[in-house]
């Protein structure tokens, strides 16, 4: 027999119970148009995800069992139409991340996560119970099963599933994106799905969620483990699949996208999800003349408008003469508001304020930093004036070895470049302009550097990029031992260096902006290490 599903990646926003309702409405209203007797939503679709520790609060349980029941009512106009929709539900006390079944004006079921995922980014067992039974449905003959993210990571849950005669197993996500994660999806699903001889429909959200990206990406499989149909990357999307027999028909398979592609348009997405959803009327930043500010000018234009980007440029004594024409040139082809602002008189200023205090003593990073600070204190006075959210600049690898300030360039709400290493900085620039060349040749070729003293670049005070972030990648996302990285080849004065740098330097990412997470091991809520430790490794 034939079934029609209506598979939706949709962008949920946490909280936002009656919009995300509105979401999943109009989403089950045109896929009922078209035909579909089945829609299947994602992982917590009408709360968002992860909502955190507002699922400690029973108000927030009671808020959704109100948000599902109205939609129930809602969704009765569409006779007979299934739809799948993710919850929150709190049972005697328990809790439980659970997926409703709610059919003609009814909820007729609802299965409860089993497998609740505890590292990484996810920390589910700190706010749910596991359930234990299968939910297997019958529509047209077929019998569909249902999961929930994790739940399909292990064999035991599917296996339960087949038992209970699942042909097609329907399976709620809430997948958050890194790189290359794609590929590691679907070949675990073929291995605990696929080879018990189900289908399966993968529903994942889209959108940004603070550090979060959630990219899509919802895919089917056929019994034989052979993608059948794919959906956008970073987009809200819905696609139709008929099942024959439980066995999908071949749908439409969105190309895939380069490594590049997929992270920019990953940080595009973070950077207006994050704006939009907090209500912030426009962004701002400091343009320096150098690559890591003006990737973070494109990828602000492309994801807000130049019409809600402004970009400062605050030049010193040590600021040369091409960053001026180079940023000039940038903010010109995006047409983008721009300011120049001298901190010349601030910073006479403040060493005139502590001449006596260090009289005698050498120029060293502290009058770098002075100047640092008195950009960081311009762009949150612009902020506090204008309500604009300013973007921080500074890239993982900077983050990574304390190669930044706290309270200058360290200052503002939003962390674009937070997990961007240095190295994929220069590639997602080069990519950007393979799109249209906004950002001047120049920046991206000419030796990087802080200009906060004469002649200054960044490998004065570290070792070349491609070095750093290589030993970066293997001790901090990788959790390589020195042994093991010396192994990989890298000498050991730049090992022992760079992992000392990123021990002592804890104390000032606790203080920097939350950023958006594109790899498997971000700085933020998966990486926690103690800023007080005398261990070594």
């Amino acid at each position: 027999m034939m079934v029609k599903l209506g598979l939706v990646q949709m962008n949920s926003t946490v909280g936002a119970l009656a919009d995300n309702a509105d979401r999943i409405f109009n989403f089950a209203r045109s896929a009922y148009q078209q035909g579909a007797q089945i829609v299947l939503t994602p992982e917590l679709s009408l709360v968002g995800y992860p909502p955190e520790d507002l699922l400690l609060r029973d108000s927030f349980y009671r808020a959704s069992d109100v948000a599902l029941d109205e939609l129930a009512k809602r969704l009765a106009e569409f006779v007979d139409l299934h739809v799948i929709v993710g919850h929150p539900l709190m049972e005697q006390g328990r809790r439980f991340n659970a997926a409703s079944l709610l059919v003609n004006g009814r909820v007729v079921g609802s299965y409860r996560k089993q497998d609740l995922p505890n590292g990484d980014v996810f920390d589910e067992k700190r706010y749910f119970d596991s359930g234990k039974d299968s939910l297997v449905f019958s529509l047209a003959g077929v019998k569909f099963g249902l999961a929930i993210c994790e739940d399909s990571w292990n064999t035991s849950v599917p296996a339960q599933a087949k038992s209970d005669g699942a042909q097609v197993l329907l399976i709620l996500n809430g997948s958050p994106y890194h790189m290359n994660k794609q590929h590691l999806r679907q070949q675990v699903m073929r291995d605990n799905v696929s080879a018990q001889g189900m289908s399966l429909a993968f529903a994942n959200l889209v959108g940004g969620q603070d550090e979060l990206i959630f990219d899509g990406n919802s895919f089917v499989l056929n019994q034989q483990g052979k993608l059948v149909a794919q959906l956008k990357h970073a987009q809200e999307d819905m696609q139709l699949i008929t099942f024959d027999n439980g066995q999908p028909v071949a749908g439409v398979l969105e190309p895939e996208l380069s490594v590049e592609a997929q992270v920019y348009q990953a940080l595009v997405l973070g950077v207006r999800d994050y704006i939009s959803k907090n209500g912030f009327p426009s962004v701002l930043l400091g343009l320096s003349g150098g690559v890591d500010s003006a990737l973070t000018l494109a990828i602000a234009v492309d994801a807000l408008g130049a019409e809600k980007v402004r970009a400062v440029m605050m030049p010193s004594p040590y600021t040369a003469e091409i960053s001026w024409i180079d940023s000039r040139e940038m903010v010109a082809k995006l047409g983008v508001r721009y300011d120049e602002i001298s901190i010349n008189s601030c910073f006479d200023a403040f060493t005139s304020t502590l001449a006596t205090e260090f009289a005698g003593l050498p120029l060293d990073t502290t009058e770098e930093n002075i100047q640092a600070r008195i950009r960081g204190t311009i762009l949150m006075a612009l902020s506090n004036k204008y309500g604009s959210i300013v973007l921080t600049t500074g890239n993982k690898s900077e983050m990574a070895v304390g190669y930044c300030t706290l309270y200058g360039d360290m200052a503002g709400g939003f962390a674009v470049l937070k997990d961007i290493a240095k190295t994929l900085v220069y590639r997602l620039c080069a990519y950007r302009n393979s799109l249209s060349a906004v950002i001047p040749e120049r920046i991206i070729t000419r030796p990087p550097s802080a200009e906060l003293r004469p002649d200054q670049t960044d490998q004065d005070s570290l070792p070349p990029y491609e070095i750093l972030d290589g030993i970066m990648q293997l001790h901090m996302e990788e959790n390589y031992s020195t042994e093991q990285i010396l192994a990989a080849g890298y000498a050991k004065q730049d090992v022992d260096r760079i992992t000392r740098l990123i021990k002592i330097n804890e104390y000032k990412r606790r203080q920097s902006p939350v950023g958006i997470r594109v790899t498997h091991r971000a700085f933020g809520r998966d990486w926690r290490y103690p800023i007080t430790s005398k261990f070594r490794d």
